[in-house]
């Protein structure tokens, strides 16, 4: 059920995957060598701005960041899209592949990925998942994709001929995966390392994989959690290639893409931060006196909510409770119920008067991970006019909303701790099948 303009990428079932199944498939990963590995690994592209993956970078030409931000070794004022950030990530990746940085893996491997954040431990399996599933609806998205992002990761793909980073995908809980894990995870690991931002990363590598493919086989479908834009660039990818392959056999390396499944019973969901430049023209005061009217107002010190329905709202130096009655709620409305939605509707929009979240230049995003000092300290520079401080989505919204084939509003989730970028690389020759990377 699609509404107000946020519809599915693609209509479900637009072609089929063999037995109804995902597909999911071993292959030979470029990883760092384990002595490299703590100055390879570095966040996502696209959770760092250019500032930061430069200051985070500096000194260290191993970091993956030249990779994923190469951005970081042009001048400043370099177009986001200019021809010469594509060039010298395709270069950076040459260079770290052919100087002994990365090992190629001699056979195609799963491997586990376990990352642990204050305590709590989530592991996947990595992996390739393959294109046609996408298209398929078999591997289920709940956003919507901009078509400039999608422009910009199809550039790098083509580019390097690489998927360089993997997406974050969600399965239901598999119990016959929860007792390989345990077997695979007694080895030692081939990597072990605690990361700029204090998360453990440990990392095993599977090669007798028929039990796992035989795991993911029986499996009807799978959840984009975190790499909605890395998916559709490996989708038209995957079709450019096509194209141009006058003998495309279907098993080339094009036809699938680097992925982490993890059960989503180990996930964990931040809030996702509202920020708006200007109040419309209105005053505090005014402001604050329109926000009573939408539901029950009253200052806090304590601004994370603490149920859904309910925001912290940071404006002129203090915070503020703003609960909605929940009979005004239509708890049956997968969409309409999200908090992002009542905050549109019921505040952004005839308040801020804020239109598409996609495109207005007035509004931001801050991941929850940055905490409620960040929306303060936006408010008090003068950055940002007003800061709202959301109730977290939870994984059992975000697959009921998939699976009606709806999709969420924008910047509805913070999956945390993000997946590093370096420890994995899938090569491929646009014209070879069957995994050949050589």
């Amino acid at each position: 059920m699609a509404r107000r303009g946020y519809h599915p990428r693609f209509p479900p079932r637009t072609c089929t995957s063999p037995g109804g199944r995902i597909r999911f498939s071993p292959f030979r990963a470029w990883r760092p060598r384990p002595d490299l590995v703590d100055r390879v690994v570095a966040p996502p592209y696209d959770v760092v701005n250019r500032a930061e993956a430069a200051a985070l970078a500096a000194g260290n030409p191993l970091s993956f960041l030249h990779v994923g931000r190469s951005d970081i070794d042009l001048p400043p004022d370099t177009d986001p899209h200019d021809d010469r950030i594509y060039a010298k990530a395709k270069e950076n990746l040459d260079l770290v592949l052919g100087n002994g940085t990365f090992i190629h893996d001699d056979a195609p491997a799963f491997y586990l990925y376990e990352l642990t954040r204050e305590g709590k431990s989530q592991v996947g399996v990595v992996g390739r998942v393959h294109v046609d599933d996408y298209e398929a609806d078999l591997i289920k998205k709940h956003e919507k994709t901009r078509p400039d992002k999608e422009d910009d990761r199809t550039r790098h793909v083509l580019t390097l001929a690489a998927h360089a980073e993997p997406v974050f995908l969600t399965h239901r809980p598999e119990a016959s995966l929860a007792a390989l894990n345990a077997t695979t995870m007694a080895q030692e690991p081939l990597y072990d390392l605690v990361t700029y931002d204090g998360v453990r990363q440990r990392v095993w590598r599977v090669s007798a994989t028929d039990a796992y493919a035989a795991a993911f086989a029986a499996m009807p479908d799978c959840y984009v959690a975190d790499g909605h834009h890395r998916c559709a660039s490996a989708w038209r990818t995957g079709k450019a290639l096509r194209a141009a392959n006058p003998h495309h056999t279907g098993d080339e390396d094009y036809n699938w893409f680097l992925a982490v499944l993890f059960p989503s019973d180990q996930l964990h969901i931040l809030s996702y931060n509202r920020v708006v430049k200007d109040l419309h023209g209105l005053t505090p005061a005014a402001f604050l006196s329109r926000l009573a009217a939408v539901g029950t107002l009253t200052p806090t010190t304590t601004p994370v909510p603490d149920a859904a329905g309910t925001f912290g709202i940071y404006v002129d130096g203090s915070w503020h409770r703003l609960r909605l009655d929940s009979a005004s709620v239509a708890a049956d409305d997968p969409i309409g119920s999200l908090d992002a939605s009542l905050l549109h509707e019921r505040v952004l929009a005839p308040i801020l008067g804020i239109g598409d979240v996609r495109i207005d230049q007035r509004i931001d995003f801050v991941g929850g991970i940055r905490g409620t000092a960040e929306l303060e300290r936006r408010v008090d520079s003068g950055q940002d006019a007003v800061a709202f401080a959301m109730y977290p989505v939870s994984v059992a919204q975000l697959m009921a909303i998939a699976d009606a084939g709806a999709i969420m509003p924008p910047k509805s989730t913070w999956f945390e701790p993000k997946l590093k970028s370096g420890f994995f690389v899938h090569t491929f020759d646009p014209m070879t099948p069957g995994g050949a990377t050589q």
